[in-house]
């Protein structure tokens, strides 16, 4: 029989580094505040938690590269949202902060996670930033606990 591991949702005791860009910071505040409230629900100390801010979507691989570089971290949340514009602007910086992002993740061996919203428009931004479950930051959030548990078991 197969041997299954499995990370869960209990945060206590984890440490997370969050990168949250500015740059639409109407919506990007609101992921971030899911992503807290989520991390702090599931047994996150509000000491083990640090948030480091960045101008725009393109740098946030650059700060959670930093931030693993530390070895401070079971896992680095990343959130942003690049909104689609009349110019290709939107293909470029959507592209490489998620390759920026999936990189560091595989350069450091930590969580690294993906909460950066690519929208077609601004009301599919405002509908995956809610007070609510489909809140994006608060999905990413929890992945990022059940990654940092799982990679503890392995």
């Amino acid at each position: 029989m197969a041997k299954y591991i499995e990370g869960d949702h209990n945060a206590k005791g984890l440490r997370f580094g969050i990168v949250v860009s500015r740059f639409n910071d109407f919506v990007t505040s609101k992921l971030l505040n899911g992503a807290l409230s989520a991390l702090k629900e599931h047994g996150a100390a509000e000491e083990d938690l640090e948030v480091a801010r960045v101008p725009g979507a393109f740098e946030i691989p650059q700060a959670a590269k930093k931030l693993c570089s530390s070895r401070e971290f079971s896992a680095i949340i990343c959130l942003g949202a690049v909104i689609k514009g009349d110019t290709p602007h939107f293909d470029f910086i959507s592209a490489e902060t998620s390759r920026g992002v999936g990189q560091v993740g595989l350069e450091f061996n930590i969580p690294v996670l993906f909460g950066v919203l690519t929208t077609n428009n601004l009301e599919q931004a405002v509908a995956r930033s809610g007070d609510n479950s489909s809140n994006k930051g608060r999905e990413t959030a929890l992945a990022a606990v059940e990654m940092a548990n799982l990679f503890r078991k392995v």
